[in-house]
């Protein structure tokens, strides 16, 4: 039996970043065999603070929005962060989002839902951050930028900033069902 403690935020969606990546470090210290952390960072800034704050031998990969989120053909990093990221290391990856992709677009013209959209659902009853860091695991193993059954870190939020924060083994999307929790580490009460 081991005890573990979580780190519980007031509000979802508020700014913890900062105490999010200090739990997140601590975790990282008790935790050897980790050596990858995934971040959900829209513009970077979360996955730079999170460089700065964590060993240089943890791979940290940086999972921004996919082109066309807030508006047609633009990013919402810039290039120059996505350069700042990779002078330090870390890649940053664009793409579909795993729990709505190509079914959002079919959702939203015809009405009704996609399975996945239960999923989504059924992780945010956790936190939008928990159904995040899920959701970016599955896209980085499915670009080949993380192994799947290596536990790693995810770390996801809503809006600005991050909130929750997993240990997790992620899996491709084709095996959706296997992808494992192990352990919570930060997430918001409310």
């Amino acid at each position: 039996m081991e005890r573990k403690f979580i780190t519980y935020f007031e509000k979802q969606g508020n700014d913890y970043t900062n105490e999010l990546i200090k739990a997140v470090s601590d975790k990282l210290e008790s935790s050897k065999n980790i050596k990858r952390v995934l971040i959900a960072s829209a513009t970077g800034a979360s996955a730079l603070k999170l460089y700065e704050a964590v060993d240089d031998d943890i791979e940290i990969i940086n999972v921004t929005h996919h082109m066309g989120f807030s508006g047609e053909n633009q990013p919402d990093i810039s290039d120059e962060m996505v350069e700042e990221l990779e002078n330090v290391g870390i890649k940053t990856y664009f793409g579909a989002h795993a729990f709505s992709g190509a079914a959002r677009g079919v959702t939203n013209k015809y009405g009704g839902f996609s399975p996945l959209d239960v999923v989504a659902d059924t992780l945010r009853m956790f936190s939008h951050g928990i159904k995040v860091a899920a959701e970016i695991s599955i896209m980085a193993a499915d670009a080949g930028l993380i192994p799947v059954g290596e536990d790693i870190i995810a770390i996801g939020g809503r809006g600005h900033g991050v909130d929750s924060a997993v240990i997790l083994t992620p899996v491709n999307a084709k095996d959706l069902f296997n992808l494992k929790f192990h352990e919570i580490i930060a997430m918001p009460k409310d």
